[in-house]
């Protein structure tokens, strides 16, 4: 974008024509000494002084058209290359733990002495693992309850993939203190540390990494330049076939496919995979979450969420949101689904790790007791779709009639689905109905969230039609 705008067209001033006075009669009809008087003017040079002057003045404008759109450009587009943010200069807030205390996550509800409704989460929001519906369900919650968030300032993430650092968060303040923090980040654990009371929550939420980098490479693929090489219908495939003859560790965009997850989580994506701190970074994501949830076990994950969080079922009913349609979500064979596997082999193993930790929570919670807690989950979802939906179902972006229910394209597709809510719902289930359907961007803005490079950057693509 900068090169399409930034490069300012200079030329030598052209001397102005006289319009009527050039092309008038004389006082006896004669075109000719109009033309040639015409003629003679515009033959005249400029003198020298004014023509530097101008081309002076060019260039100026020029050179501050390019850096405003410079800067406008590296605000909208996350940076080349992502370093560690600095520690915000500051001692430790009032919301940090005290100083010796253990990472180690706070007890789970259920213990003794009664359970309490949890209201301080930190949710590590990864990419492409179903974390924009449950952002929704952090929203209506904390929006329901009147709670603080710690929202990031002009954008909907936190200047991801740069690391989290306190000094994004909006109105941020030094001992500053917040309820839930839940937008895009890199994670930076003793940032967000610094934010929350020694008490609050972390979850994050894992995918199968073969599944999540074929989504991630279908809906960043386009933004990723290395893939453009790429010249078969199947691009996917094809960088599969061998990736390290595209692959760019140092290229712009290159951590949204390979090992996505570690990334997301402040590790080292191109890490070693023999390296001893792949265990010790897999390890210390579990000291410091209470709960990981599974994208493909999502109503198992909620229930245990639910009971995590002393929460009501109601606190967890959900739509699906930004959820691709089908066409445009093909399946990985059994021999690209394995080459996907071992391309993103850390991700691999921090999945086996948590994928077995998961399921040793639904043993201890109880087999019977979770088949009927997810029935019930479903049963109130079905029902709230029902009571909502349009047409019961989610559609293509052009046919959502409404642009506050309109969700976030990527770029060159309009592949995401979304919804029409219902014209007529009771009064009772209105605000509800819509909370549940309204994407990210929109309900950033209903909770007051300064998203002005965000809406910058829409207007910019609708522009342009990207």
């Amino acid at each position: 974008m900068s090169e399409a705008y930034g490069q300012a067209l200079v030329r030598s001033p052209i001397p102005l024509q006289t319009g009527k006075a050039g092309r008038s009669r004389g006082a006896h009809g004669n075109l000719w000494a109009g033309s040639r008087w015409n003629h003679q003017v515009s033959e005249m040079p400029l003198p020298q002084k004014k023509r530097w002057e101008s081309m002076a003045k060019g260039l100026v404008l020029g050179a501050l058209f390019t850096s405003f759109l410079l800067l406008l450009y590296s605000y909208a587009v996350p940076p080349l290359h992502a370093g560690l943010a600095s520690m915000t200069p500051e001692g430790a807030a009032p919301c940090s733990p005290a100083p010796g205390e253990p990472e180690t996550a706070t007890p789970a509800n259920g213990s003794v002495g009664g359970c309490q409704p949890r209201r301080d989460i930190v949710f590590m929001k990864t990419h492409k693992t179903a974390s924009s519906t449950l952002l929704n369900i952090l929203f209506r919650f904390g929006q329901k309850h009147g709670l603080k968030f710690a929202f990031p300032n002009g954008r909907n993430d936190f200047d991801y993939p740069a690391f989290f650092a306190r000094s994004l968060v909006q109105d941020y303040h030094p001992g500053a203190c917040f309820n839930i923090i839940c937008n895009h980040m890199r994670f930076h654990y003793d940032e967000v540390r610094g934010l929350v009371p020694p008490n609050a929550t972390f979850i994050t939420v894992l995918r199968d990494p073969a599944r999540l980098f074929e989504s991630s490479f279908h809906y960043f693929g386009s933004v990723v330049p290395f893939t453009w090489k790429l010249s078969s219908h199947d691009k996917l495939a094809e960088f599969l076939q061998d990736p390290d003859r595209y692959y760019d560790p140092n290229g712009y965009n290159a951590h949204y496919l390979r090992n996505l997850l570690f990334f997301d989580l402040g590790y080292d994506s191109g890490l070693d995979p023999s390296s001893p701190l792949v265990q010790e970074h897999i390890l210390e994501v579990e000291r410091r979450f209470h709960l990981v949830l599974l994208q493909e076990y999502f109503d198992e994950s909620l229930v245990l969420l639910k009971d995590l969080l002393c929460w009501e079922l109601e606190d967890v009913l959900y739509f699906k949101l930004n959820a691709r349609r089908a066409s445009a979500v093909p399946r990985l064979s059994g021999e690209l689904y394995q080459r996907a596997t071992a391309w993103n082999v850390l991700d691999a193993r921090l999945y086996r790790h948590f994928n077995a930790s998961f399921w040793r929570k639904v043993e201890a919670f109880g087999r019977e007791r979770m088949a009927r807690e997810v029935a019930a989950l479903r049963r109130a979802n079905e029902h709230m779709r029902r009571i909502c939906i349009d047409g019961g179902h989610a559609v293509d972006a052009a046919a959502i009639q409404d642009s506050a229910m309109q969700p976030w394209q990527p770029l060159g597709a309009k592949s995401i689905l979304g919804y029409n809510l219902k014209k007529s719902i009771g009064q009772r289930h209105a605000q509800l109905c819509r909370r549940m359907l309204t994407p990210e961007i929109q309900y950033l803005m209903d909770l007051g969230v300064n998203l002005w490079v965000t809406k910058l950057w829409k207007l910019i693509r609708d522009f342009l039609q990207w």
